[in-house]
């Protein structure tokens, strides 16, 4: 009940945010249905295979379900709330109780168009349009369309919950802007991610010079792609999301480098302590450009064109990719406001915080651009062969 009070009263762009999150969670659920339905019709191997196509828009739709939890207000810390015992750990339930709630609400979004479109639900505009794509002739079974629409509820509040368990408070020096800042410490995960997109790239290459007709079926068209392409992006893509806080951080270094003036030592400063926080978000984004720039050198060639599902499931894995980004941008602003706050009151100048900014966005651009190209073109040439 205290969950459900605290999103009443929330600030309307909050809600807008868990509007999407559910609007993210009805798009998975109706692919998953749909792999049902398919099931139902095909029994066999090819339908496990359209499931694990589903994994991508699925974790696209948890990660956007974490970052949001991240910035919701109703899960900082509050006095006032902890004097009456809501600390750390209840918010940390309330926020995946939260999760939960929105991520349910569109899963039961998904089975109610699902049903109307099988012509199940009759009285409404569209009933029937896909009966015959949806197995309308043979009978649902329930359990299995509400197991499979209670994995992105339970994944989306477990992965909140464990975002936001209680930690070790630490002390970053930023709360006193009267004395120096020490530089956050650089991520680890850069050695790793470089060594994840090489090793990618490689079994992508090497998976499109050996293909042999039998492939990876996309849901709602482009059949016939070789399964060690698409395990070779998986690489690629998690190499660029673990690069991407190291390369953040690279950022906020050559910004101070060269004897900086106020304004790149803060742009530089802010990098280095955000670089965990938004180097994630914009490897993944990378991750989904490149993707993007290789599927349309794929179909780009005489093969089957793509189907509505497949669209579905791009434009889900893209449109959370960019949510999060910005949620994660807002979260940063969030986590530096008593920082700005009190760069104002010592006399700092608004045009200096504008001008920061604007440095650190054309850095990230400058870094980020390139390098999405490169992958996307090195990603995209064994498939143009």
């Amino acid at each position: 009940m205290l969950a459900l009070r605290l999103a009443r009263g929330a600030h309307p762009l909050v809600q807008l945010r868990r509007l999407l999150v559910a609007a993210a969670a009805a798009g998975t659920g109706f692919l998953l249905l749909c792999t049902l339905a398919y099931a139902m019709e095909h029994p066999g191997t090819g339908s496990v295979l359209r499931l694990a196509w589903c994994a991508a828009p699925t974790a696209a739709t948890v990660y956007f379900a974490v970052a949001v939890a991240r910035t919701d207000p109703g899960t900082r810390p509050r006095a006032g709330l902890s004097a009456v015992g809501l600390g750390p750990a209840r918010l940390m339930v309330l926020a995946a109780i939260s999760t939960a709630v929105a991520c349910t609400l569109g899963s039961l979004v998904a089975l109610l168009v699902f049903l109307h479109l099988r012509g199940d639900l009759s009285g409404l505009p569209f009933d029937g349009a896909a009966a015959e794509l949806l197995a309308a002739d043979r009978p649902l079974p329930l359990a299995a369309a509400l197991t499979l629409l209670t994995v992105v509820p339970l994944t989306a509040s477990a992965a909140s919950a464990a975002a936001l368990r209680p930690r070790p408070a630490t002390s970053s020096g930023a709360e006193n802007p009267g004395e120096p800042a020490a530089p956050a410490p650089a991520p680890s995960g850069l050695p790793w991610g470089v060594a994840l997109l090489a090793a990618g790239l490689a079994v992508e290459t090497y998976a499109s010079g050996k293909a042999n007709g039998t492939g990876l079926p996309v849901p709602g068209g482009a059949d016939g792609n070789p399964a060690g392409v698409l395990a070779g992006w998986a690489l690629t893509a998690l190499g660029l999301a673990l690069a991407g806080p190291g390369l953040t951080y690279l950022c906020g270094r050559l910004l101070q480098a060269a004897r900086p003036g106020a304004v790149r030592l803060l742009a530089g400063r802010v990098l280095q302590e955000e670089a965990r926080r938004i180097g994630r978000p914009l490897g993944v984004l990378c991750a989904v450009a490149s993707g993007a720039y290789a599927s349309g050198v794929l179909y780009a060639g005489p093969r089957t064109g793509i189907g509505p599902l497949t669209a579905l499931g791009a434009l889900l894995v893209a449109g959370c990719a960019v949510l999060t980004l910005a949620t994660a941008a807002v979260e940063a602003r969030q986590s530096r406001a008593d920082t700005t706050a009190a760069l104002l009151r010592l006399g700092a100048p608004a045009t200096m915080l504008r001008g920061s900014a604007a440095l650190r966005a054309g850095a990230l651009t400058a870094v980020f651009a390139p390098l999405t190209w490169v992958v996307a073109e090195l990603a995209a040439l064994p498939l143009g062969r």
